[in-house]
Parts: C-alpha cells; structure tokens; sequence
C-alpha cells in the first residue's frame, strides 16, 4: 500500500496534503515517512529541470504563466523573510503552495539550491505534522481561545 501513498505524494497540488490524510485513514501510519520523503525529493527534478525545460516554454503557454503566478505568490514571503519565507511557503497546507511551487519559486527567484532544498524541507515537515495533526483530529480538539 505504500506504492499508492507516494503516488498521491507524486501529484502535484494534492502532494502530502492527499497521501497523509489517506494513511491516517487507512491506518498506515508507516507510510508518512516516505510521503515525507517523496515530498522533499521533488525539489530534484523540479529546480533542476526548470533550468532546461523555463527558456524552452512558450510565452503564453499554460505552464509559463502558472510559473509566472507562482513567482508573484511566492516573492513577498522571500523578500520579507528571505529563506525562510520559502519554507513559510511550502509550508501553508493548501493545493499550488506545496514542494513543487516552493521548488519553482526558489529557482524562479533565483535562490542557491542548497539553502532551497533546507528550505524545502523544513516547509515540507511543518506542512506534514500540520495535515498529520488536522488529519488525526488533534487539532480539532484543541479547546477554542
């Protein structure tokens, strides 16, 4: 069954956000590690591969202007946190803001890989313990302030 958790790991804009709430449902909370995993490993082919695929992309293509959107969403949160605004980023546990949009932006905004990657990975494990606390009720049954 762990095929399956990093599959949906694997897609983009649903990422951890689907696979997480699916092992907890199902049980399989051996399967958050890997999706932890997976998550992080996109920023690989993501920030590498734009380097070829960006300059090789029609102006008004569909994916252009979706990287395009990605840079807006994501620069206020880098030039007002630097780094650790990616991971801010990466972090918000909604669909478009996950490890494949950290990992655009930071190429996009033309930030070093290796800061990136810390960056990615730590948005990426607050973003897992944030859907993993929601997914098992932990959140829900916090006392209201």
């Amino acid at each position: 069954m762990l095929v399956k958790h990093i599959f949906i790991t694997l897609l983009p804009w649903i990422e951890l956000r689907g696979a997480i709430p699916l092992a907890v449902k199902n049980g399989e909370l051996v399967a958050i590690p890997f999706i932890l995993i997976t998550n992080i490993l996109i920023f690989f082919p993501v920030y590498f591969g734009l380097e070829f695929f960006y300059k090789r992309l029609k102006e008004d293509s569909w994916l252009k202007k979706r990287l395009e959107k990605i840079k807006r969403k994501s620069r206020p949160y880098v030039q007002k946190y630097g780094i650790l605004g990616l991971a801010l980023f990466v972090a918000i546990p909604l669909p478009g803001t996950g490890a494949y949009s950290g990992s655009a932006a930071a190429w996009l905004l033309g930030l070093g890989w290796k800061s990136s990657l810390c960056a990615i990975c730590g948005g990426v494990a607050l973003a897992g313990l944030l859907v993993f606390l929601l997914s098992m009720g932990i959140l829900n049954n916090l006392p209201s302030l």
